[in-house]
């Protein structure tokens, strides 16, 4: 299977590791290969993670503190977002 990263989850992909990179770019580089890897295990498995919150989603940890979101269709693995833990998740709608 294919994976990709929709446009929101590569923005939220950057954020993170703009954040990360601020305090100290070796580790920023090491979360980077974390999420890479993460998101390409699933080209091999994309069942691999639990069902996720929101309906038709799936849901991975590559680190403690981050929540990998995607979906699967036929020959594609979409990662939707990409989200650190202590985030409210699924979103509060007021």
């Amino acid at each position: 299977m294919k994976v990709v990263w929709t446009e929101s989850a590569r923005q939220d992909r950057i954020e993170i590791l703009d954040y990360i990179a601020a305090d100290n770019r070796t580790a920023a580089a090491r979360m980077n290969r974390i999420f890479r890897e993460a998101a390409a295990s699933l080209a091999e498995h994309p069942k691999i993670g639990k069902e996720g919150e929101l309906p038709g989603t799936r849901e991975i940890f590559p680190h403690p503190s981050y929540r990998l979101v995607y979906e699967v269709d036929k020959t594609t693995v979409w990662v939707l977002m990409l989200i650190h833990t202590a985030r409210q998740w699924p979103p509060v709608r007021e």
